[in-house]
């Protein structure tokens, strides 16, 4: 994920954000509501004002199943965390920030395979019948977004041998990395 946040770092500086704002691997750390703080994967602080924070993550085979929930519940609690910590003030007069969830996904057979829901009480949601993981966190990176839980969302696949030559495709536009940087860029220049 390296490679992505550096990408991020270059178009927040050309965006005309100086570089002493944009923090990573250091002093990334946010407060929180419900814990006190969460460390985000970029942040950009311009003096006091919290302007951008990043998560970014990624996951590979084979055992996408088992961490797809785990990988949910922590994209929707640092969520409401941040937001909750915002509305209590603890980023003081910061006007609402950028809030972006960058998510890569090994594309391979188990990624790729429907998978059956359990449905021993209720049934689940039409849009998860059969789908496969890939689908999964396509409608899960759409939906944060669609709930306001993140301003913007990318969601990128990679086979492993592309991925290390830093090939990686777009399941869905809606969840680009063009379209991400550009609600990105679109939030920094309001902030300039």
């Amino acid at each position: 994920m390296d490679g992505f946040i550096d990408l991020f770092s270059e178009l927040i500086t050309d965006a005309g954000i100086p570089s002493e704002f944009i923090f990573r691997k250091r002093a990334v750390e946010l407060p929180g509501f419900f814990r006190p703080t969460k460390e985000w994967d970029l942040l950009v602080v311009k003096g006091r004002k919290l302007i951008a924070a990043i998560e970014a993550k990624s996951q590979t085979g084979p055992s996408i199943g088992n961490n797809f929930n785990n990988r949910a519940e922590e994209a929707l609690g640092s969520a409401l965390d941040l937001w909750t910590a915002f509305r209590e003030r603890a980023f003081l007069n910061s006007s609402q920030p950028f809030i972006g969830y960058f998510f890569m996904l090994e594309e391979c057979e188990a990624s790729k395979r429907p998978v059956m829901v359990q449905e021993p009480h209720f049934e689940v949601l039409p849009e998860f019948r059969g789908a496969s993981y890939l689908r999964r966190y396509e409608l899960f990176c759409r939906k944060l977004v669609l709930e306001r839980h993140y301003t913007a969302a990318a969601f990128l696949t990679s086979v492993a041998e592309d991925g290390l030559r830093g090939g990686f495709d777009t399941p869905a536009s809606d969840l680009s990395l063009e379209r991400f940087v550009r609600v990105l860029t679109a939030h920094l220049s309001a902030e300039i």
